[in-house]
């Protein structure tokens, strides 16, 4: 019992002083790990992934997927300046890649560093579908959903008192936690986002789509196009660990109203 009483103390404190705040949303998250270690080693492991894998040479579709990300990515850009909250993205080097592959899926590691399959790009159709995958991912980045994964994960994988040696001396265990906290590795496991940072980043997303001149109503339109493409089999990789694809599609025609302020704002 006095063992589950100081483990619940250190909890608190953890959270008290070491949390941030998601811009937008206000939610506060845990954070263990600073930039200046959390970013170079995501970085070095986007460059992994990416020379493993077999980059699309479909030029229209990559400057697609490019175009698109730029955009976001600028919206957000003045979004955190006029919040007064450009130094949180200052050390971002953003880069947007399109794999070659089947798999129904994107991903994006902190820093602003985002993967497209291209098996997800029938499903998006046009820059407006694209634009709802991109502001979806680069919300995860911007939250720092993947900081807060690996800092879970740190604390329920190896226990309070090891996590300055994780972080400083097990540089296996913190790569492999960024795997799995962006959704870039094969097995996802208990470090897949939640479904709490999935529903803020569809918002997220929504709102970022949205400044960039991007119609928020094609999200719920998206995800209806992916739960006919499901039709109740298996689950792509891209849904793992989503909402029910039914309450996403209610809970975005919810937020539509708020996101198209924003549209109509940039028009």
């Amino acid at each position: 019992m006095k063992r589950l009483y100081a483990i619940c103390a250190v909890l608190f404190s953890l959270t008290v002083y070491q949390c941030t705040t998601v811009a937008v949303t206000g939610r506060k998250q845990l954070s263990l790990i600073p930039d200046s270690q959390i970013l170079p080693l995501s970085a070095n492991q986007y460059v992994e992934v990416i020379q493993a894998s077999n980059l699309s040479s479909n030029k229209e579709q990559r400057d697609l997927v490019l175009g698109v990300g730029q955009r976001i990515q600028k919206a957000v850009e003045t979004y955190f300046a006029n919040e007064g909250l450009s130094s949180q993205l200052k050390n971002y080097k953003w880069e947007y890649n399109l794999i070659e592959d089947d798999q129904v899926n994107a991903w994006a590691m902190p820093g602003g560093k985002v993967a497209f399959y291209t098996g997800i790009l029938p499903i998006c159709q046009d820059d407006q579908g694209v634009a709802v995958v991109m502001g979806h991912e680069i919300a995860h980045a911007v939250a720092n959903h993947g900081r807060e994964r690996m800092s879970q994960g740190l604390v329920a994988q190896l226990g309070l008192s090891s996590l300055q040696v994780a972080l400083g001396q097990n540089p296996t265990v913190t790569k492999n936690l960024l795997l799995q906290a962006s959704g870039a590795a094969t097995n996802l496991g208990i470090m897949a986002f939640g479904r709490n940072q999935e529903t803020e980043a569809d918002r997220l997303g929504l709102i970022f789509m949205s400044m960039a001149g991007y119609d928020p109503k094609a999200a719920p339109q998206f995800w209806e196009r992916m739960a006919a493409r499901s039709g109740g089999s298996s689950t792509p990789e891209f849904l793992s660990t989503h909402p029910s694809t039914a309450t996403r599609i209610s809970d975005l025609n919810r937020a539509v109203p708020e996101a198209m302020q924003y549209y109509n704002k940039g028009r």
